[in-house]
């Protein structure tokens, strides 16, 4: 059995750096986004105006070996600053993928420009700086040659710096936000990733660009609607489109659910013209069990041949606001 997930680990290792094109491999990405933006923009920080924090976990593709397992917690809000003009955040994670382990840390800061005396609009302008531990575990692949000196006997890791910017608007009702990631993935010296002079740049991860927006929409005095999407974009790959919609029941209960697919925006001559698409389908729920505590579940099955081989992906969140006079359920972040 060891011997057996031993040879799945090496075969995933093999296909992220066979399909990902640029030796990179993609950003990781929680269903539950729309519910902490600081994961995808920097210029988020301090949306919400007081101070935010959020937990989550995700077990991608349960029953596989070797699957991915992400965590992460950040936690953001405003400096002690006039007209509330500047946002903090800080972002911790840790994802691993077989034998591949990345840990990052980031902080970002957010300059926040009021549109309208009443404060309701404002746009933000965002950057991010941190380092990621890329990491490979030797004693996680299988292989044939025992003395195969690509191999590292333990683990074997290297610290990277790294920066992201944003920028992003919002209003009570409404949003939209663009941001680079990963500023420096396309600059960084690959001779960083590697042992005993064999590469492995396949684990980095690669420049992204991110387009968010979305809106509230009122149905009745209980019931309101929030359609978003998000365009994801990395100039090698298939570009991916999420589509979701919430309904918000009584201020209380968020149900709704998302649809990932790829979209071919522009000719990639690196992809191949009958490249199946990937697509993926989220259930989720949020509770708000009070005011200051949320509550949120994603549930995610991929709509491919894959489906078959695994139990689904499960995502675990909790969000924790430390309110203070700014936040009233008169004013409510939705965002």
């Amino acid at each position: 059995m060891m011997q057996r997930k031993r040879t799945i680990y090496m075969t995933l290792l093999l296909l992220v750096a066979a399909v990902i094109p640029g030796k990179a491999q993609q950003n990781v990405q929680f269903s539950q986004y729309v519910f902490n933006g600081l994961s995808v923009n920097p210029a988020y920080a301090g949306y919400k105006q007081d101070w935010y924090m959020n937990a989550i976990y995700r077990h991608q593709w349960a029953g596989f070996p070797g699957a991915p397992r992400t965590g992460g917690i950040s936690v953001d809000g405003l400096a002690n600053s006039r007209d509330n003009k500047v946002g903090l955040g800080l972002q911790m994670m840790v994802d691993r993928l077989g034998p591949q382990e990345a840990l990052s840390i980031y902080g970002s800061y957010s300059y926040r420009i009021p549109l309208d005396d009443e404060d309701t609009r404002r746009l933000c302008f965002g950057i991010g700086a941190g380092v990621t531990q890329y990491a490979i575990d030797g004693a996680a692949l299988q292989y044939v040659d025992n003395d195969d000196e690509a191999i590292p006997t333990g683990k074997a890791s290297t610290w990277i710096p790294d920066a992201r910017f944003g920028i992003y608007y919002y209003t009570s009702r409404f949003y939209a936000g663009v941001s680079v990631m990963d500023l420096f993935a396309l600059y960084t010296d690959a001779t960083r990733y590697s042992w005993k002079g064999n590469n492995y740049a396949a684990i980095r991860k690669t420049q992204h660009v991110y387009f968010t927006t979305g809106t509230m929409l009122t149905l009745s005095p209980v019931l309101q609607l929030k359609p978003s999407l998000m365009v994801k974009e990395d100039f090698k790959g298939p570009t991916s489109l999420d589509l979701n919609a919430f309904l918000l029941i009584n201020e209380k209960i968020w149900i709704g659910g998302s649809y990932r697919t790829n979209v071919k925006l522009w000719n990639k001559d690196n992809l191949i013209d009958d490249l199946t698409a990937v697509n993926a389908a989220s259930v989720m729920v949020e509770f708000y069990a009070n005011e200051r505590l949320r509550i949120g579940y994603a549930y995610d099955l991929n709509v491919t041949r894959m489906a078959g081989y695994q139990g689904g992906s499960h995502e675990i969140s909790l969000g924790f606001l430390f309110p203070s006079k700014k936040y009233s359920l008169t004013n409510p972040r939705y965002f």
